[in-house]
């Protein structure tokens, strides 16, 4: 429990895209970060702490909405009132700094610390951490050089796209000068440390994301069937699902299909991967993917659903006999945490960061989703060996529940925070004793 002269007010960061108590997933770069943000809020939140998530107000949206009794969002405006990508989000960020430091002042709140989520929030943590004189933690979720480096496409057009220049070099910026970076896998932190960036491997914590397991847990068989025959599927179903993104590699997922179609007689792939609001570019590329299985000869076995809500997402998952990740490159690759959760089993990409943290054949398999056939015939694996699939629901559910429960996940944060709390920060001075602004006593 915390002392009575902790100031329990944590500042959550997140600043780009539809940040909100309900998020409108599908919306433009509104996704996992948004998921990661507000699930580990609310579980600080219970821990007995209020939180405050700082983003931007656009499109009219309210100055304030509550998420819980203890958990608000709180906007404000900068750069106009039309929606701003993340990748130049940046170059807004200091009047955004300016106006929130502006509330803040009039309303008094003081914050334990800081966490901010990806790079244009972290620019925004930075300034307000230095003015408050609080510890500031950044999760990338992503890094910039890793992205770059990992796309497909002609230099200059992704530099255009994306801004790779400036945001790595704001990145290494916000790794210097915060308290400590969060890691969400240890691919990640040899990228930190090893990259363009040189952080001090003392700065890093390798801390997961995490899952909802009030929402997400196994179910028996029989009550999985019973939900397929509900939500209308027939045949063995390949679930995959996310936002519309050339990153998610739902192109390369098609091409693996005809293997398993040829293995698998009865087996179908469902794309859950509608938006509520597509943009051109978002039907264009579905278009490109309905276009590429009519090519293959499997457009009839592709089922391209709408974007699923929020309250039903679970039972989607354990509606499917398998779920597949197969992304281009994936930071974490949550979706396929909540899979393994619900007792499905999962196929998962090796460009990314989950496949190193699960064993090979008991909670997950995975494959490179550029090599086809192979990631193809992992699936048709799983749909045709009934040891298999039951071996990976058995175990990934269990590995999701011992490593990466939002509980676990905000523990990590708080006890790290507490055994420095007599210690200065790294890269502060030692007057900056981090027990000034974080006195609790362990939980």
């Amino acid at each position: 429990m915390m002392s009575p002269k902790t100031r329990s007010r944590i500042m959550m960061i997140s600043t780009h895209g539809y940040v909100s108590p309900e998020p409108e997933f599908g919306k433009p770069d509104t996704g996992g970060q948004v998921v990661f943000v507000l699930e580990l809020s609310k579980c600080l939140a219970r821990m007995g702490y209020e939180v405050d998530i700082l983003t931007r107000q656009f499109e009219s949206q309210e100055a304030e909405e509550i998420v819980n009794d203890r958990v608000r969002v709180l906007r404000f405006p900068c750069g106009g009132d039309d929606f701003i990508p993340k990748e130049t989000l940046c170059e807004s960020i200091p009047e955004w700094v300016a106006n929130a430091s502006d509330y803040i002042e009039e309303n008094g709140l003081k914050y334990s610390f800081i966490n901010s989520h990806y790079w244009d929030a972290g620019l925004a943590g930075q300034a307000l951490a230095n003015t408050m004189e609080i510890p500031h933690l950044h999760t990338p979720h992503s890094i910039g050089a890793w992205k770059r480096d990992n796309m497909d496409g002609e230099a200059a057009a992704l530099e255009k796209k994306y801004n790779f220049n400036e945001r790595i070099r704001e990145e290494k910026v916000i790794y210097d000068e915060c308290d400590w970076v969060i890691a969400t896998t240890p691919t990640q932190r040899d990228i930190l440390k090893e990259s363009a960036y040189d952080t001090p491997a003392s700065k890093i914590l390798v801390i997961p994301p995490g899952y909802d397991d009030r929402r997400f847990f196994p179910v028996s068989v029989a009550t999985r069937s019973a939900l397929k025959n509900e939500l209308g599927l027939e045949g063995k179903i390949v679930l995959a699902l996310g936002r519309i993104a050339n990153n998610k590699g739902y192109d390369l997922l098609i091409r693996s299909m005809p293997p398993v179609f040829q293995r698998v007689k009865d087996a179908r792939l469902l794309l859950a991967i509608g938006s509520t609001d597509p943009s051109d570019s978002e039907v264009e590329q579905v278009a490109g993917f309905r276009k590429l299985a009519e090519e293959l000869g499997i457009a009839d076995r592709v089922i391209f659903g709408d974007y699923i809500p929020d309250d039903q997402l679970a039972d989607y998952y354990r509606a499917a006999d398998v779920f597949a990740l197969s992304s281009r490159y994936e930071p974490f690759g949550m979706t396929a945490v909540e899979a393994m959760a619900c007792g499905t089993p999962t196929v998962i990409t090796t460009e990314g960061g989950l496949w190193e943290q699960v064993t090979w054949g008991l909670e997950s398999l995975y494959a490179n989703p550029f090599d086809p056939e192979a990631f193809g015939h992992a699936i048709a694996s799983v749909l045709s060996h009934r040891e298999v699939s039951s071996q990976l629901a058995k175990y990934g559910s269990q590995k999701a529940r011992a490593r990466f429960t939002w509980t676990g996940i905000a523990q990590q944060i708080l006890k790290h925070l507490h055994s420095q709390a007599d210690t200065p920060a790294p890269d502060r001075p030692a007057e900056e004793n981090l027990a000034e602004a974080f006195e609790v006593e362990a939980i």
